[in-house]
């Protein structure tokens, strides 16, 4: 398996693989592709980076969406890591994460924050977070809707000392 960058040949296996994943909206669904369609429309644009993790085919098993957070110095958003249905719990999250984490720490990045639900389908995804040295920060209760709080995760890859 190799980590690559988006193509447009992936775009339709990524609609496939976010659609594939039960608990996203449309709306999600819509916002991911929209992302997507940024990054093959505009390689100008620096505010969203996508990385695919491909077979030995060049098939996207997965993928991790990032960019900089505006107004911050050395602070990352991570937006999206899915994973095709047939591959999960195989470590390919593992995997995209780890990738994005080392290009974070090349950048001299220092801290990576993530967005995510507090309803139950997100259950695993926090978890893997948290034993993935993430943890949570804050918390929007009725954010997304009544009942589905924004929990707000965060790694410090350096602290204020750059260590």
């Amino acid at each position: 398996m190799v980590i690559r960058s988006l193509v447009q040949k992936d775009r339709d296996k990524i609609l496939a693989m976010v659609k594939n994943i039960q608990y996203f909206t449309a709306e999600e669904i819509d916002v991911a592709m929209e992302l997507v369609d940024i990054v093959l429309r505009d390689e100008k644009q620096r505010d969203y980076t996508i990385q695919c993790l491909v077979n030995h085919e060049d098939q996207p098993l997965g993928y991790v969406c990032y960019g900089p957070t505006p107004m911050t110095e050395g602070t990352f958003d991570l937006y999206w890591i899915v994973v095709n249905t047939q591959y999960q719990n195989q470590g390919v999250g593992t995997k995209l994460l780890d990738f994005f984490e080392d290009t974070i720490k090349g950048m001299n990045g220092r801290m990576i924050l993530i967005d995510t639900s507090s309803i139950s389908p997100y259950e695993s995804v926090k978890r893997f977070y948290s034993e993935k040295g993430y943890r949570e920060v804050a918390r929007v209760p009725d954010y997304y809707w009544p009942g589905n709080d924004r929990i707000t995760f965060c790694k410090k890859l350096r602290d204020a000392a750059g260590l």
